[in-house]
């Protein structure tokens, strides 16, 4: 199933699923759709919460026995495209995760995962701008697959993380590289800048995932291929990389795990394609999700 945060004239939908190849989405806000959702609220990151699995079980009964609601249905051109959690409580990324990204760099493979958390409120919609202050130098892009977490992992092995998982969904993490190098590595700045986490469209249920190690992952900036790769490269697998985190601190439902990014990063160009305000930046992951935010110059860093 994909679900997904919408907009409809002004109105913030913040739970509807998308109605197969139909071009249509179902608000699942509508009074019709309450009774699918049973105690949850119409809302995805509550969804989640609440026990997406079970929840997708029965709208799916729900619609093979009733039509929807001819006003619960919207067309897809009629939308805006939230991110499909808004702001959730955390974002947990892995640095140095592909092997080919630490291979063009000469960089040994890490002895074990490297992550960073950014700021839930850091997080745009698929189509939203990405905000660059002028004083933060250097800014790059990763494309990345994202985990969305469907329930509490603390200090679980990772033969059963993948139970744990709500759904899958396109990342771009925007950093700043400059800040990082600044900070002699500390990526907590460089990684929090407003409106620097563009995820979405949608959020893919595990059950249309066939294989999270055989997605490709492509990132242009004004049509041009700067990031070709697949997650085949990740080293630090999803299960293993999760494991690990949880036995940092506790992962909540709707939680999101970005798993790292292939090669092609900005640096690594000639000239170094670091993003700048006015042009477009589109991260594909077929099967996952499609991005496409324009670059525009935020506030100063210092004052936000």
């Amino acid at each position: 199933m994909q679900y997904l945060s919408f907009k409809k004239n002004s109105r913030v939908v913040p739970a509807g699923l998308l109605l197969g190849d139909t071009g249509k989405v179902l608000d699942l806000s509508h009074p019709s759709c309450l009774p699918m959702l049973g105690d949850a609220q119409p809302n995805l990151l509550n969804m989640i919460q609440a026990g997406l699995e079970q929840i997708g079980k029965r709208i799916q009964e729900f619609l093979r026995n009733n039509p929807p609601h001819i006003d619960a249905v919207i067309a897809l051109q009629d939308i805006i495209f939230c991110a499909p959690i808004p702001n959730p409580g955390k974002i947990v990324g892995a640095a140095y995760n592909f092997t080919d990204a630490l291979d063009e760099r000469s960089m040994p493979y890490p002895s074990e995962p490297v992550i960073f958390i950014r700021s839930g409120s850091t997080t745009i919609g698929p189509f939203d701008p990405i905000l660059i202050p002028p004083d933060v130098g250097n800014v790059g892009y990763e494309a990345e697959l994202a985990v969305v977490m469907g329930k509490r992992a603390l200090n679980v092995e990772p033969d059963a993380i993948m139970r744990l998982i709500a759904g899958f969904t396109a990342h771009n993490d925007v950093s700043g590289s400059g800040m990082i190098k600044e900070d002699k590595g500390n990526f907590v700045r460089g990684k929090n800048m407003p409106s620097s986490a563009p995820f979405g469209p949608y959020l893919i249920t595990p059950d249309e995932v066939r294989d999270p190690y055989a997605i490709d992952i492509r990132l242009k900036v004004d049509g041009k291929t700067l990031q070709d790769g697949s997650t085949a490269k990740m080293y630090f697998k999803i299960a293993e990389l999760i494991s690990f985190i949880s036995k940092q601190m506790p992962l909540e439902p709707g939680d999101i795990i970005a798993t790292g990014t292939p090669g092609g990063l900005a640096m690594v160009h000639s000239p170094p394609a670091w993003l700048l305000p006015g042009q477009t930046v589109q991260v594909e992951l077929p099967g996952i999700g499609f991005l496409n935010n324009p670059v525009k110059q935020g506030v100063p860093y210092l004052e936000q």
